[in-house]
């Protein structure tokens, strides 16, 4: 009897052993760098976190252009890895193709939606973030006039904007609001330079705040705003930070978490696939507000955010999706 209990632990701690070893995460960032402070690092971020709690390590791969992605998302799946995470719109169709392939491996993308049953599909209400910092813009500004600069012009970047303007006319019905996109290709995530030479044109006609939604070419926004003196709006990880006093918040979206959590459900045998839509009532989005900022920010200011949170999660405002109709009111 003894014997048997002893071989029926060993033979537990073996399954178990094998079960740590079946958790062979890989990610994939989106074009534009995985230390771009913004998109792609929130997702190393929540990587990280996992590897540094469990530490189970993890493979990740940054594509330089758009076929590299299935590429890596295909090399990942055939060498065992699972899950296998693809932050980016831009690897759609590669998941549909590659998760049908490999249909026992678990895959996770983030800000698109695949129909598969091996598939999670993490989406975010931009919008909703948006229109709190677009409030927070309208609040700051002086001059009446407020700006955008979008990386790739994609419906998914208009989605920003369009949550952001609605945020600005909240707080002031007259304001204006430049908008302007800085490509229609995957590049359009890396070019700090355009993203500058963009923010200055719109300082130029008045603009005394600019929201970047553009990956490593929002460092370039964020910069020239500093050497201008203005203000401008961080995106995706929170980066009041790297000027602080100018910028006036960061619109935060909790990729960090859906990385995280993707790895560590899978590893606790606790995955579901399906969507996954995560607003400010989720915490999947919101306005930051820290040590590096929070002199920027009035008691009026932050009475404002606290209600227009509390009114989005009630119901009582409803912020417009540009990608329901591809239009954004007026």
């Amino acid at each position: 009897m003894k014997k048997s209990l002893l071989t029926l632990l060993a033979v537990a701690a073996m399954s178990t052993t094998a079960l740590a070893a079946d958790v062979k995460p890989a990610l994939v960032y989106g074009t534009g760098g995985k230390f771009d402070k913004s998109f792609n690092e929130a997702a190393f971020n929540g990587a990280e976190k996992f590897k540094t709690e469990t530490g189970i390590a993890y493979r990740d791969f940054e594509p330089t252009g758009d076929t590299q992605g299935e590429q890596a998302i295909r090399n990942f799946a055939s060498r065992g890895f699972n899950p296998v995470v693809a932050v980016s719109f831009a690897w759609t169709s590669a998941i549909e193709k590659v998760a049908a392939e490999f249909p026992d491996t678990k895959f996770i993308i983030v800000d698109a939606v695949v129909d598969k049953p091996n598939v999670r599909s993490v989406v975010y209400k931009e919008e909703e973030g948006s229109f709190l910092v677009g409030l927070l813009a309208g609040m700051a500004s002086k001059s009446g006039k407020v700006g955008f600069v979008g990386g790739m012009d994609i419906p998914l970047i208009r989605k920003f904007g369009c949550g952001y303007e609605q945020g600005a006319r909240a707080a002031n019905a007259k304001i204006e609001v430049f908008q302007n996109m800085t490509g229609t290709t995957g590049a359009a995530w890396n070019d700090p330079v355009r993203g500058g030479e963009l923010t200055k044109n719109q300082i130029d006609q008045g603009a005394d705040v600019v929201y970047a939604a553009a990956g490593a070419t929002g460092l370039g926004v964020l910069q020239t705003a500093a050497d201008n003196k203005k203000f401008s709006i961080g995106v995706d990880s929170n980066q009041n930070y790297l000027h602080p006093g100018s910028v006036l918040t960061s619109m935060v979206k909790r990729v960090d978490l859906a990385v995280y959590n993707a790895f560590t459900d899978v590893k606790g045998d606790k995955f579901t696939p399906g969507v996954q839509s995560l607003g400010v009532k989720e915490d999947g989005v919101a306005a930051a507000i820290d040590d590096n900022n929070k002199a920027l920010i009035t008691p009026e200011m932050q009475a404002a955010v606290d209600k227009a949170k509390a009114d989005i999660i009630a119901g009582t405002v409803k912020v417009h999706d540009y990608t329901s109709d591809n239009a954004c009111p007026k």
